[in-house]
């Protein structure tokens, strides 16, 4: 079965930078587009962030843009998204999804909190 496990999350103080990784198993990695979702505590999940099958043609909201980096790692399985100048309301739960808008299976999450 379909399984996305995200890490990478943790606290940091803004202007700060983390790394999220989504390790993927259960299906043909390579063959997928994915994204990256997020949900702000009280919020709706906003879509953050995706990419197609090859690692080309990223997109971003405009929250993010200019700070945020995705890519992937079709050998490794893995998707990432690197995360820069983190400002306090980029706190969410960060979440990987199949499809590049986040339209298909996720995964259960990763915590980051920017607070000084």
């Amino acid at each position: 079965q379909v399984q996305l496990v995200e890490s990478g999350g943790g606290l940091v103080q803004p202007g700060g930078s983390l790394r999220l990784s989504c390790k993927a198993s259960g299906f043909t990695f390579s063959m997928y587009t994915m994204s990256w979702l997020r949900q702000a505590p009280g919020k709706g999940v906003e879509w953050v962030s995706g990419i197609d099958s090859l690692g080309n043609d990223p997109e971003y909201a405009a929250s993010v843009k200019d700070r945020f980096t995705i890519s992937r790692d079709n050998a490794k399985e893995t998707l990432y998204l690197q995360m820069n100048s983190l400002k306090p309301e980029d706190t969410a739960v960060y979440y990987c999804a199949r499809n590049k808008y986040g339209s298909g299976p996720r995964g259960q999450g990763t915590q980051v909190t920017v607070s000084s």
